[in-house]
């Protein structure tokens, strides 16, 4: 990789099995070269498959591989492209209901809230602690990491598995 190259991965949490090669022929077409996708079935979403790809490019990529997916409006996704030389890491998230949230991560995927957007939050707010809170909810992608995380649980695990969090 040169200077101003980057790697990040794509994680396509759940694309109707129609649209699987669609989505594939949209992230080659950015890439300029076949991608690998291997997918398998997406347990929480009937008729449903995922598949996670890790790829490396110019820096920007991330972005633009974003918005290659983002045309398909079923898609949950998500895509990470680590910092480089002048340029920051960097975090897409997307939901059918919610659409596209980006943030700037740190180098342990912490979601980095810009000056400018805690001057938004204030504004916003009026002085209103709770409307602070929920601007602060939305700059950090709450929404987006509720409606993806049952979806990103079938990635490591069986979705079968029943967890039980109180017992006796």
């Amino acid at each position: 990789m040169s200077g101003d190259d980057t790697r990040g991965i794509i994680h396509v949490h759940a694309a109707p099995r129609a649209l699987c090669p669609h989505v594939q022929w949209a992230l080659e077409a950015v890439a300029g070269q076949a991608t690998d996708l291997q997918w398998s079935d997406q347990s929480r979403l009937l008729g449903h498959s995922r598949a996670t790809l890790e790829w490396h490019g110019p820096a920007g990529t991330g972005a633009m591989l974003a918005s290659a997916l983002r045309r398909f409006s079923e898609v949950y996704f998500e895509v990470y492209e680590e910092a480089s030389p002048g340029h920051d890491a960097g975090r897409w998230a997307c939901t059918p209901s919610l659409g596209v949230f980006y943030a700037v991560t740190d180098a342990l995927g912490n979601t980095m809230i810009t000056e400018d957007r805690v001057r938004h939050a204030y504004e916003m707010a009026r002085g209103d602690p709770d409307a602070l809170l929920r601007q602060f909810q939305l700059a950090l992608g709450e929404a987006w990491d509720a409606e993806l995380e049952p979806l990103r649980s079938c990635a490591t695990a069986p979705c079968d598995v029943r967890q039980l969090y109180r017992v006796g």
